[in-house]
């Protein structure tokens, strides 16, 4: 599944944060990933310093590790969360090498 990195994007992932019931907040902080997760709070800390871009691109590598009860979800919702879910290169950039042939 590929997506375009625009507003529209960021406010739906933003929804589908909101329906599993987790604040996303845009703070600034010395984040070395450029985010934070409080699980306990279900709060999601981003680096407000970031573009739309880095915003979807650190929500979407947070989704894998949050719980997100997909009982919670709306019919739409849940569909785009499996797409996102099934993503071979779910925050991953292909072009970005991560191992060295020697």
């Amino acid at each position: 599944m590929s997506f375009k990195y625009t507003p529209n994007t960021l406010k739906k992932l933003e929804e589908l944060y909101e329906e599993a019931r987790y604040i996303i907040r845009y703070e600034k902080g010395n984040f070395n990933s450029g985010y934070c997760i409080l699980e306990e709070r279900r709060v999601v800390v981003i680096n407000k310093f970031f573009s739309t871009e880095g915003r979807i691109n650190a929500l979407i590598e947070i989704l894998p590790s949050v719980n997100i009860d997909e009982t919670e979800l709306s019919g739409d919702m849940l569909k785009w969360y499996k797409q996102l879910k099934a993503e071979p290169s779910l925050g991953t950039d292909p072009s970005v090498q991560t191992q060295m042939d020697i």
